[in-house]
């Protein structure tokens, strides 16, 4: 992997473990050697990935609506902030920056955009490793759905499979980079979606 893409929160939630963790996660991708790619905000812990990617040496690409971006949100430091024009444009640049996915903490935009991905590669859009760092037992409920929803058939164990989770970001970082995507007959090309 040479881009990992993060989704998390425009807030820094209540716990200093969220902060502490997407600091150490941002830190390892940086040392790591790879690029950071996400939403392009200056705040919550959304800032906080950026910022600690950049301390520690790292390059950092945010993508972030016009609309987002006049709002005095985007970030101005970084090695490359693209602005486009809408939210559906900004996931698939992020989608097509990133040769992974990671979500941490976050709120209804960290899961829209997490579970997309999951569809995408469900649909064999992608064969990207996506991850979810559980900082703190955040994710826990959710996780438990998901595995309701393979109980009563709705979703196929093969495809929960997709979504690796780990609650150290240096393991999930590891999980990755020797992901082996599930046997789908064909990808279809994300640069032709």
């Amino acid at each position: 992997m040479k881009s990992v893409c993060l989704y998390l929160g425009s807030s820094p939630g209540v716990r200093p473990e969220y902060e502490a963790v997407v600091r150490q996660l941002a830190t390892l991708i940086a040392r790591r050697g790879m690029t950071l790619v996400y939403g392009g905000g200056n705040v919550g812990l959304m800032g906080i990935a950026a910022n600690a990617a950049l301390e520690a040496g790292g390059e950092v690409i945010g993508v972030i609506p016009a609309d987002i971006a006049d709002k005095e949100v985007g970030h101005n430091g970084l090695t490359e902030l693209q602005v486009v024009d809408s939210m559906h444009e900004r996931k698939m640049r992020m989608a097509k920056l990133s040769d992974g996915i990671i979500a941490l903490p976050g709120g209804l935009g960290t899961l829209e955009e997490l579970f997309e991905m999951l569809t995408w590669s469900q649909l064999g859009f992608h064969n990207k490793p996506i991850g979810l760092v559980n900082v703190a037992g955040y994710y826990e409920l959710l996780l438990a759905f998901l595995d309701h929803m393979v109980v009563e058939r709705f979703v196929k164990p093969e495809h929960r499979d997709l979504l690796l989770m780990e609650r150290d970001p240096e393991q999930l970082l590891d999980r990755m980079a020797v992901y082996q995507p599930p046997k789908i007959d064909k990808w279809l090309d994300l640069d032709r979606s």
